[in-house]
């Protein structure tokens, strides 16, 4: 038997012990130096994983050819190791190698798995000096590089330079624009593909499904999946899974299920896209229980599994299965990948649960900016403001950079505490990589110094931003109405319609609350009917509410009361609470014992209907009544929450409570306190004692 045959059956068997032996024996009968002989050993090793022994053999061969480079290139990049491959290509030109067309493929191929666009330019321009231009394995796999670097304009003019282009040519093209975010792009060249008669197949299915998914287009993936089915082309598990997702990101929950039900093994990848596309459409119970299913029918989870149902249990607060859930992570042993343990964070926190949020988070090994961002966002969200503030800190200690969503977060935490010290220390670290320019970021500035009260530093953000959509508009004029600034507002509202911004419902909620604190009742009233007369808008409950608001603030607690009468849904208890706060401060007894009566029915244990009824009673020196309010307030154990406030002072903040004796300067806080309340009686103040609630009720 030839060595060459020898060479040929033992390089098959893929087995490093048989290659090895083979090795052995070349070196002890004089036959390793022949160059054909050590190409040959080089590859049996590569394609036993074996990399190390094969550069060992490609070292010490005493004489090497262009082959012996071409695939030592080839052979890195397949295995992961690009760096190594292209600084391997490097060596071969620099010992005086001219590459040919394979070589040249070898070392674009490393360029394209490194994202290295600048080496890839420069060996394109010794392709282009040599002649190589138009061997079509080459250009192939130009187009790849580019499409790979999202430089689409080079992919094209590549592609175009091409003059009978392949399957291969047009499916590098279509899977570039669909990778780099055009998709309806990557679609329009799939139809001329068609056009040009070039036959589909798996791989460009699955590619143009996937383009179909990201953009919803439900009508154009039907018509794709009738044209493989047409076809008879062989539906692999990557067609298959795309057709699923195809059908499940379109909202066809149904057709999704019917694809994968005509799966007849389905593969892990199968049942997770399954799962996948419904927790994403918000049936995340189905998904829970498609995940029972996987569980029972032997496929073992994969860490994208876990990850998605892990946020399947989040959004629903499935507390019990999130940790069951959890215990099979740490049975399979994918605690360490970040996704997964991200996922943990967030499902705790979603679930309330900060302490064991905290704890996964401690247990991680490495950390990415996700998890400081869930972690931060969770602890906002269960209002762990100062917390979320402190992990923040610790977040920058740690050199991790934060995104766009950090400072997003940061900021709205900043401005609901508020605190806007902090606030403002945040917008120092924005400016200096510059996303103060980025417009999900300004709006949040916009938000956090409006919500603080700095109505003038929210304008010198609005004013600053180099573009601005209706979220923009819609912060900065719910900012004045907040604060009293009425016509302000309103004149926001106009220059956002001369901008052609067509407003939504939350634009006129701003809308009505300015005109409530300006006075504007006729115009309020003209504004709330233009919502479906002129934008088609239907008023939710809480417009409604800024009606009566409004009328109630004005005096019109008759005309108010109409309104809600008038109301196409049943009132909620909030209408009711803003009609009866405004017969507090008018002093309407009729109307306000009524609309407390509705919040009590509403809810027995509304605390502030029962302190508002109260007030009006003794306004009224209704003594007996509001006394028997204060009585069935304490027969039933209500008791109002205690008003807090605070103050932000050199990046601490300071609470109060009425009556509060706990703080470290307290006497030096009530001696000011005694004084200011003397100043007071001195210059002729006299309190008004009529919502004087006794016995501890309010």
């Amino acid at each position: 038997m030839s060595v060459a045959r020898l060479l040929h059956i033992f390089g098959n068997s893929k087995c490093v012990a048989s290659v090895k032996m083979i090795h052995g024996k070349l070196v002890s009968s004089g036959l390793l130096p022949n160059v054909y002989n050590g190409n040959h050993l080089i590859g049996m090793y590569v394609d036993c994983h074996s990399l190390e022994e094969a550069y060992q053999v490609f070292v010490e061969m005493p004489e090497r050819n262009l082959v012996s480079w071409t695939r030592l290139v080839f052979c890195y990049t397949e295995k992961g190791f690009p760096g190594t491959a292209l600084e391997l290509f490097r060596c071969m030109v620099e010992e005086g190698f001219k590459p040919n067309e394979f070589s040249y493929v070898a070392g674009i191929l490393a360029c394209t798995v490194l994202g290295n666009l600048r080496m890839g330019k420069e060996i394109h321009a010794k392709i282009f000096r040599c002649g190589y231009e138009t061997n079509m394995f080459v250009t192939n796999t130009l187009i790849n590089l580019y499409a790979k670097c999202c430089l689409l304009l080079f992919a094209r003019r590549v592609f175009n330079s091409i003059a009978w282009p392949n399957l291969v040519s047009w499916t590098s093209l279509v899977a570039g624009y669909a990778q780099c975010g055009q998709s309806r792009e990557a679609l329009y060249i799939f139809r001329d593909s068609q056009q040009a008669g070039i036959k589909v197949n798996p791989h460009s299915s699955a590619i143009v499904l996937g383009a179909c998914a990201s953009i919803s287009g439900l009508f154009c993936g039907q018509q794709i999946h009738a044209h493989v089915i047409k076809c008879g082309i062989e539906l692999d598990s990557f067609v298959e899974n795309a057709v699923i997702d195809m059908y499940a990101k379109c909202g066809e929950l149904d057709s999704a299920h019917r694809a994968f039900k005509v799966v007849v093994e389905p593969s892990v990848v199968s049942w997770t896209t399954h799962i996948a596309g419904y927790a994403q459409k918000g049936e995340e119970q189905i998904a829970l229980n498609l995940f029972a299913e996987l569980h029972a029918s032997g496929p073992q989870p994969n860490e994208y599994t876990l990850s998605c149902v892990l946020g399947a249990c989040g959004s629903i607060v499935a507390l019990e299965q999130g940790r069951q859930l959890h215990s099979l992570v740490l049975k399979t042993g994918y605690k360490q990948i970040i996704f997964v343990g991200n996922a943990m964070l967030d499902m705790y926190c979603k679930c309330g649960l900060h302490e064991d949020s905290l704890k996964v988070f401690e247990e991680m090994i490495e950390h990415d900016v996700v998890s400081w961002n869930t972690l931060i966002a969770g602890h906002a969200h269960l209002s762990y403001g100062w917390n979320a503030i402190k992990l923040f800190k610790q977040m920058m200690n740690e050199d991790v950079q934060p995104t766009v969503f950090t400072y997003s977060c940061i900021l709205s935490l900043c401005g609901n505490l508020p605190a806007p010290e902090w606030g403002r220390q945040i917008h120092c670290y924005i400016i200096k990589p510059g996303f103060n320019a980025n417009l999900f970021v300004g709006n949040s500035l916009v938000d956090m110094y409006a919500n603080s009260g700095r109505i003038r530093d929210a304008v010198n953000v609005f004013n600053g931003l180099p573009m601005r959509n209706l979220v923009t508009w819609n912060t900065i004029l719910m900012g004045y109405a907040q604060h009293g600034f009425g016509r302000e507002a309103l004149e926001i509202f106009g220059l956002m319609q001369e901008a052609g911004l067509e407003p939504n419902d939350i634009t006129f909620l701003g809308v009505l609350t300015a005109c409530g604190r300006a006075g504007l009742v006729e115009e309020g009233c003209s504004y709330f009917e233009s919502m479906s007369r002129d934008h088609g808008i239907v008023p939710r409950a809480d417009h409604h509410a800024c009606v009566v608001d409004l009328l109630g603030r004005a005096g019109q607690l008759l005309r108010a009361y109409e309104f809600i009468m008038n109301m196409p849904s049943e009132p909620d208890k909030v209408i009711w609470r803003c009609l009866l706060s405004a017969c507090v401060s008018h002093k309407d007894i009729i109307l306000g014992k009524f609309a407390a009566e509705h919040i009590i029915k509403a809810d027995p244990q509304d605390i502030s209907a029962y302190v508002m009824l109260a007030n009006i009673f003794s306004d009224h020196e209704m003594w007996e009544e509001a006394a028997k309010v204060r009585w069935m307030t304490r027969e039933t154990g209500m008791k109002k929450d205690p008003g807090c406030s605070w103050i932000e002072l050199n990046n601490e903040v300071h609470a109060f409570i009425s009556e509060d004796r706990a703080h470290l300067d307290n006497d030096a806080i009530y001696d000011v306190l005694y004084g200011i309340a003397a100043h007071i009686s001195d210059a002729g103040y006299v309190p008004d004692m009529g919502y004087v609630c006794v016995d501890g009720v309010v």
